[in-house]
């Protein structure tokens, strides 16, 4: 059931009715089973993965923390009884029982995902091995269904799981309202990953109705409508077409495509996160937000702390911080400082910690070598950015041109051709392709695509072109504005024939401008395929 189909807008339409008309204590309840209709619509085959992935770590939760609460009454009975020693040999006896508790339902969950998700493409890799060694058996393919969102529930039951491990969250009792922390409908298809802590009190408590909120939500919805499907999926015609033939579609179109890509890419993800927030408002539930204007960065750095900032930081907590100072890491510290010298002990363990994290962001994307690249590409850039900060000092305590409004939009600049580039390896079906598409930019001399009227071959008219420059603007435009305050809340504060104008005719440009009708499709949202 697509965001953008008009089953799903039935589907929500008919909640948001029974939400505010049933009692109130009967409201998460009929959230979960809004949440269990919709995923069993999209594959009933499905149910299977979140229901083992919600109980296995629901129970895992549980005793862990029935252990920890249990080594805090022992110790506090036996305080005057115990010495140090044994206080200690006690604590670390527990500790080793949760940390099995976790490791085990870790290793099942993360090993689902992996099965699932990565048989294919090991199968695939070993395949390519044993043709390059002149063998000729090749293992068959197998047929596995890939749950919808299964990478974003995962992660989330996962984080979830760990904050209990540390004593960050309690567990929940209930089965029932952990299921619907794992399982809330909105947020499957494309995240955000939530927190436990920061998600579950406003989904479970009871919510009555209030119109400014309920308006609110509507205005975030219709503004995800416009971003997806009058941009996004109009945009999604020329991309496709440019990506599908590399050979007839380089240079100068390659370069055409790539800015498309990452526009379209902008439009497509923000435009769901934008819909998600938006239902869940209507409801009274706080998603968090995903992304802070992140075309509007300086840095690859700052780029990343801005753009779907809920994976970024789970990838933070949950693998670097452990990684960087685990028992492992510090001794590689300590050998690398004797041996190599001080500033080596103190970032070799940096880097490698960073590596991991973007060799597993670009495996999370997906099961291609391409993302494999991409997530490696990104780990480059931004540790030959840290190596070169003391060079970048230097010029500019020669050159004070930091803080200039020019040397800022040409840092802007920079940083989203950078983004455009490494967002190649997301479009293209290869890493042979993606270099190719890549060099033709700097090899053909087919520039004057760019005015002779080719670009209308792309699939998009003169109208079309001009939806897409005007809808770009008014996205520039809102994000300029955000810079000082929501700008919902700007047009809240005006006069009702004001504020009737603004969303009455986004409505309306949503209506007759979205991408329907022959030559387009209402698409997927890109990140459904995470």
């Amino acid at each position: 059931m697509l965001f953008t189909s008009y089953s799903f807008l039935g589907f929500i339409a008919a909640l948001f009715i029974l939400y505010y008309l049933i009692p109130k204590k009967f409201q998460w309840p009929l959230l979960l089973a809004a949440s269990y209709v919709f995923y069993f619509i999209a594959g009933p085959d499905y149910l299977i993965y979140i229901l083992v992935t919600s109980l296995t770590v629901y129970y895992a939760a549980l005793r862990i923390e029935q252990n920890a609460d249990r080594q805090s009454g022992y110790l506090k009975a036996h305080k005057e009884e115990l010495s140090k020693d044994e206080k200690r040999s006690y604590k670390e006896g527990q500790k080793k029982i949760r940390l099995r508790w976790m490791i085990g339902c870790l290793l099942l969950n993360l090993g689902i995902l992996a099965v699932v998700k990565y048989t294919n493409f090991v199968i695939g890799n070993i395949n390519g091995i044993f043709a390059a060694l002149g063998r000729g058996g090749q293992l068959s393919f197998v047929d596995l269904a890939l749950p919808m969102g299964i990478s974003f529930y995962t992660f989330q039951a996962v984080g979830y799981l760990v904050d209990v491990y540390r004593g960050t969250v309690r567990a929940e009792r209930s089965v029932f309202r952990f299921a619907l922390f794992v399982s809330f409908f909105p947020q499957l298809i494309q995240g955000p990953i939530s927190r436990y802590g920061d998600l579950a009190q406003s989904l479970y408590e009871e919510h009555s109705f209030d119109a400014r909120t309920v308006s609110r939500g509507l205005q975030r919805m219709l503004w995800g409508y416009f971003k997806k499907m009058v941009i996004a999926d109009r945009i999604l015609t020329a991309v496709s077409t440019i990506v599908g033939d590399v050979g007839t579609y380089s240079g100068a179109y390659a370069f055409v495509g790539m800015l498309f890509y990452t526009l379209e890419l902008y439009a497509d993800f923000t435009g769901g996160i934008d819909i998600t927030i938006g239902i869940a408002q209507v409801m009274g539930i706080t998603v968090q937000e995903n992304f802070h204007r992140p075309y509007f960065s300086k840095s690859l750095k700052e780029y990343w702390r801005r753009w779907h900032i809920s994976m970024s930081s789970w990838f933070r907590d949950y693998i670097f911080y452990p990684v960087s100072v685990s028992a492992p890491m510090q001794k590689l510290a300590k050998f690398s400082k004797k041996h190599f010298g001080a500033r080596v002990g103190r970032r070799l363990p940096v880097y490698l910690s960073t590596f991991l994290v973007w060799l597993a962001t670009g495996v999370w994307h997906g099961a291609s070598w391409n993302f494999i690249v991409w997530g490696l590409g990104n780990w480059v850039v931004l540790m030959a950015s840290e190596e070169l900060e003391p060079l970048y000092a230097r010029f500019h305590q020669r050159f004070p041109v930091d803080g200039k409004f020019w040397y800022k939009v040409f840092q802007v600049g920079r940083t989203f051709l950078l983004v455009c580039c490494l967002n190649m390896f997301d479009c293209y079906s290869s890493i042979a392709e993606t270099a190719r598409a890549f060099a033709s930019m700097f090899t053909a001399s087919n520039w004057h695509i760019l005015w002779d009227g080719s670009l209308m071959k792309l699939g998009l008219t003169w109208s079309d072109y001009g939806v897409m420059a005007a809808g770009v603007l008014v996205l520039l435009g809102v994000s300029l504005v955000q810079r000082s305050g929501s700008v919902r809340e700007k047009i809240a504060a005006k006069v009702y024939p004001v504020r009737f104008a603004v969303w009455y005719g986004l409505f309306l440009v949503v209506l007759v401008m979205g991408a329907y009708g022959i030559g387009y499709d209402a698409s997927q949202f890109i990140y459904n395929q995470f």
